[in-house]
């Protein structure tokens, strides 16, 4: 059974940071590219970054570019997402995603595997 399970979401006010963690059960963790999509109200959800397999490469959609993060632990099947200088845009729920496409021209799409998302709330 695969589980997701992101943390480290919560509310912050503009230009704080915030550090997001998602431990994955059930996959082989090394081996799979990872990803994070956010979704506001009323908004499709939308990739924000990928990391590949090995951690060679990197994604990011140009709104975060900068200022987000993306990175992997493998002996603790864990994944990160560091968001700093963040705005109010930023606002959304936060999902962690397993194994799907990872590029530079989508980031991230096709994905097998989701987590239940974690809120971040940036007021200004």
């Amino acid at each position: 059974q695969v589980q997701a399970v992101e943390s480290g979401g919560g509310s912050v006010q503009a230009g704080e940071s915030l550090r997001l963690s998602c431990t994955v059960s059930g996959l082989n963790f090394d081996l799979l590219n990872f990803g994070w999509f956010r979704q506001s109200p009323g908004k499709e959800r939308t990739a924000v970054s990928c990391i590949s397999w090995n951690a060679r490469y990197s994604y990011y959609a140009d709104s975060v570019k900068g200022r987000f993060t993306i990175s992997k632990v493998d002996s603790q099947n864990t994944l990160y997402l560091q968001m700093n200088n963040l705005s109010p845009e930023d606002t959304g729920t936060y999902f962690c995603a397993a194994r799907g496409w990872c590029s530079d021209t989508v980031v991230m799409k096709d994905v097998d595997y989701w987590g239940q998302g974690t809120q971040v709330t940036v007021s200004s």
